[in-house]
């Protein structure tokens, strides 16, 4: 097996930064300790940047099947591998919607022709498919996801004799997406009576409200509480949920966790004025009082880890009246960058980045030999410098839909070296694609 020696690293790990080299044979770490000086058969000299494991994405929407005009699994694995996520988390709301374990089953294997980075899938969960659910492989499959709010296809669970179902049987992870669907609704005709078609963007947050998320949040948590799930809640978007979450106990012990996304703590309201529909997302990006409440919220440890909720549109359908544009945007390449400019800004240290985006949701998801820079752990790694000064602009853009919310936007650090399970997949502007990357296995009781 080949090896790659590097040196000069400023390792950041399990709570540490430390000067160190890392030797890695094959697909794993073999040794990380100081001045190494085995014979590699390539070195890569680090220079004093940053070394990190990779990122995990627990979040992605890449559209396919179904969807491929917005993007494929091999676009948004290349934009991923680019932006420092070595390994992702795809949602069932493809078309058809991952309902069975076959449909499930066909994603794994274009995943495993195409993609650049390592994956896994969520098995979807509707108001009819409670036995195909509970045939899903805890080894091999992410988790269960369940929409409790609107959705594509059939996939909105607003039954609650099915919610009981799902959280009683169902012994593995369960994410949530938590909007209330009748709250919305309601919102919904009060604005169009105000505005007909042309409601402005600024109320995508009035209609998809705080109301509408802790109402269905609560909901999720009382019956995680009632039946002990295991209960991961997605893309925390107001402040007032943040309340639902404790940090009293490890995570590894944690039942019920929650992720925030970059969008949450990056955009505001008074970002909808320059930004428009580029930057709707459901959950609604709220106010900066919110945001700041889950940046607190992920520093005291009550929302556990960081993704991206990645979910390209075609540049011409954002273009569309408030109700005719989809919600969503691609934020995957640019996700590391955006955390490390909050490093830069004195927002959150190293070693908590590297905590929220690696270790946790290795930890969270019990993904066997990832997330952790450790002897024997598979090689996912990315070097980081943050002192290059870079501009987000189309050029630049690895997502298919070509576009960016962060275009425009200078970052001070820019990703230098990618190693996916010891393949060096990214280097300087350069990717290699002559192996792909390999299924996530869970460690599971």
């Amino acid at each position: 097996m080949k090896t790659k020696l590097i040196v000069n690293a400023n390792i950041v790990n399990e709570g540490n930064v430390r000067a160190a080299d890392v030797l890695v044979k094959g697909q794993y770490f073999e040794k990380i300790g100081s001045h190494l000086t085995d014979d590699a058969d390539e070195v890569i000299d680090a220079d004093g940047k940053y070394l990190l494991p990779g990122v995990i994405d627990d979040q992605v929407h890449f559209r396919e099947p179904g969807l491929t005009h917005k993007a494929t699994i091999y676009t948004e694995a290349r934009a991923a591998v680019a932006g420092g996520v070595t390994s992702f988390m795809e949602m069932p709301n493809t078309v058809p919607n991952a309902l069975t374990q076959q449909l499930l089953e066909d994603k794994y294997e274009i995943a495993r022709q195409t993609s650049l980075a390592n994956y896994s899938f969520f098995m979807g969960a509707s108001n009819d498919n409670l036995e195909e659910v509970l045939k899903t492989n805890h080894r091999n499959v992410c988790g269960i996801k369940v929409f409790m709010g609107s959705s594509t296809g059939n996939m909105l669970v607003d039954n609650a004799q099915v919610l009981e179902g799902l959280f009683s049987k169902v012994d593995m992870l369960i994410a949530t997406h938590c909007e209330d669907e009748a709250t919305i609704r309601a919102n919904t005709e009060i604005f169009r009576n105000k505005y007909g078609e042309d409601v402005p963007i600024e109320c995508h947050p009035l209609i998809r409200s705080e109301e509408a998320c802790y109402l269905s949040s609560s909901l999720a948590v009382g019956l995680a509480k009632k039946h002990g799930t295991k209960l991961h809640i997605l893309h925390i978007s107001t402040g007032k949920e943040t309340a639902l979450f404790d940090n009293s106990i490890p995570l590894a012990k944690k039942r019920i966790t929650a992720e925030a996304c970059i969008h949450h703590l990056w955009f505001s309201d008074e970002d909808y004025a320059s930004k428009g529909t580029l930057i709707k997302w459901n959950p609604a990006v709220k106010k900066a009082s919110d945001r700041e409440q889950i940046w607190k919220a992920l520093l005291e440890d009550r929302i556990d880890v960081v993704a991206t909720d990645h979910a390209p549109h075609t540049w011409e359908e954002k273009q569309n009246s408030y109700f005719k544009a989809p919600s969503g945007g691609p934020l995957i390449q640019h996700s590391l960058v955006a955390m490390l400019e909050k490093h830069r800004e004195g927002k959150i240290s190293m070693e908590r980045l590297v905590e929220k985006m690696c270790h946790n949701p290795a930890i969270l998801f019990q993904i066997e030999k990832r997330g952790f820079i450790r002897e024997g752990y598979f090689a996912d790694l990315v070097i980081a410098d943050t002192s290059s000064t870079w501009m987000v602009e189309k050029s630049n853009i690895l997502a298919k839909c070509g576009w960016s919310p962060f275009e425009g936007q200078i970052f001070h650090s820019k990703i230098d070296t990618v190693l996916v399970s010891g393949h060096r997949a990214y280097h300087k502007g350069q990717l290699d694609e002559t192996k792909k990357g390999e299924r996530l296995l869970f460690t599971r009781d």
